[in-house]
C-alpha cells in the first residue's frame, strides 16, 4: 500500500499507534501501563543526594526518580520534575528540572524566555506570520515559545489554540500552591503522541482492527525476531543484553572484496529505524562486518545521516581499539518485548 498510513488501535488492552510507509512499519508508539509516561509531571520531594555524581533521588508518586546536576536542593525540598525517559527494571525514573508544555504547533518553555520559530522554516513572509500570532496568543506572558515546523501553512486559529491550551496548562502546573507530592500533569499516550509528531500528510485509521488489516501485527512478529535482513543480502543482529545492544553484521552470501562496506552501509541505513522499533536505547556496540580503515569514514557520514532524521537523541562516540563503533541512545521509549511481554 502506498502512501503514508497512521493507524490508532489497541494491542489487547494497551493503547497503541503506528506509522505504515508504502505498506512498511516505519514508528510504533506502544502505552506503558506501568511505568511513567515521558513528559508526566510531579511535584517531586528531593530525598537524599548521590556524591560523585552531582544528581539527587526524588520522592514521586510512581517511585524514585533521579535528577541530574542539582544545586543548592536539600533533602525535604518540593520542586517540580519532568519524566523525560524510560527506567530500566530497578532504576530511577531519569528527569528534569526544566519543563517542557508541547503539542502539536507549540512548545511552551518557562524556563527560556523568548519567541521562537523552527529552522526549518525558512520562508520570511510566513516566518513573519507566524512570529505575529506567537506575540498575539502569548500577550505578554512570562514564559518562551518554540513554533514547530509543522506551523507552515498551518491554519492560523489551530495554532492559537494550541498555544493557548499549552499556555494555560503551564500556568496551571507552575502557579500551583501545594508542597505536597503529586502527579501535576500525565504524558501524552501514544493515539496523542501521534497526532503530535507524526505530522506529515497521511490517511488515519481509527476502526477497531486496523492493526491486523494494514499488517502491523505481522510487522510485530517480525520483531520479535533478533534478525534483521539488510539489502543486497547481509544481515544484522540486533541483542539486547542487560548492558547494552549489540548489533553484529554479516555479509551474507556476497565474498566480493567490497562486500565489508556494503554490509556496513546497509547496516548504517537500517540501524535507526530497527532501534525505534524495538524501543532500544542506552550503549549500543557495532560489530561490523570487515572492512579497510579508509572506509570507517564514509561509514560514519552514512550512519550520521540516517540518525539525523531520527527524533531519538543518538551520539555517535567512535571507533573502539577492537574496530567496534559505540553509540549512546536515549531511553525515550519502553522496550517493545518487555510492553508486550
Amino acid at each position: 500500500m502506498k502512501g503514508r498510513t497512521i493507524i490508532l488501535d489497541h494491542l489487547g488492552d494497551i493503547e497503541a499507534a503506528a506509522l505504515m510507509v508504502d505498506g512498511k512499519l516505519e514508528d510504533l508508539l506502544v502505552d506503558t501501563p506501568d511505568a511513567a509516561r515521558v513528559g508526566t509531571i510531579y511535584r517531586a520531594i528531593a530525598d537524599r543526594p548521590v556524591k560523585g555524581q552531582g544528581g539527587m533521588f526524588l520522592k514521586t508518586p510512581d517511585g524514585m526518580a533521579f535528577l541530574r546536576q542539582v544545586k543548592g536542593l536539600s533533602p525535604g525540598q518540593p520542586l517540580l520534575v519532568q519524566v523525560t525517559g524510560f527506567a530500566e527494571d530497578g532504576k530511577a525514573i531519569p528527569v528534569t528540572s526544566k519543563l517542557l508544555f508541547k503539542s502539536r504547533y507549540a512548545i511552551v518553555t518557562p524556563d527560556a524566555p523568548g519567541l521562537n520559530i523552527s529552522r526549518s522554516v525558512r520562508d520570511e513572509p510566513e516566518r513573519d506570520r507566524l512570529l505575529e500570532i506567537a506575540h498575539e496568543a502569548m500577550d505578554g506572558a512570562g514564559y518562551g515559545l518554540i513554533l514547530r515546523s509543522c506551523c507552515a501553512g498551518a491554519d492560523s486559529d489551530a495554532i492559537v489554540e494550541d498555544i493557548e491550551a499549552m499556555l494555560s496548562l503551564a500556568q496551571t502546573v507552575l502557579t500551583d500552591e501545594s508542597k505536597d507530592m503529586e502527579t501535576l500533569s500525565e504524558g501524552d499516550g501514544p493515539h496523542v503522541l501521534a497526532w503530535r509528531d507524526w505530522v506529515e500528510t497521511a490517511q488515519v485509521v481509527t476502526e477497531a482492527g486496523g492493526f491486523e488489516e494494514h499488517g502491523v501485527l505481522d510487522a510485530l512478529d517480525a520483531l520479535a525476531e533478533d534478525f534483521v535482513p539488510l539489502a543486497g543480502g547481509a544481515s544484522m543482529y540486533v541483542e539486547p543484553t542487560r548492558a547494552l545492544v549489540a548489533v553484529d553484521i554479516n555479509t551474507g552470501a556476497d565474498v566480493s572484496l567490497a562486500a565489508g562496506i556494503k554490509a556496513n552501509m546497509a547496516c548504517a541505513r537500517a540501524l535507526p529505524r530497527a532501534l525505534r522499533l524495538r524501543g532500544l536505547g542506552g550503549q549500543i556496540v557495532l560489530d561490523l562486518a570487515p572492512m579497510p580503515k579508509k572506509d570507517r569514514r564514509p561509514f560514519e557520514t552514512a550512519l550520521r545521516a540516517a540518525f539525523k532524521s531520527d527524533e531519538v537523541e543518538t551520539t555517535l562516540v567512535g571507533w573502539t581499539p577492537l574496530g567496534h563503533y559505540e553509540l549512546q541512545r536515549k531511553r525515550a521509549r519502553a522496550p517493545l518485548s518487555e510492553v508486550l511481554a
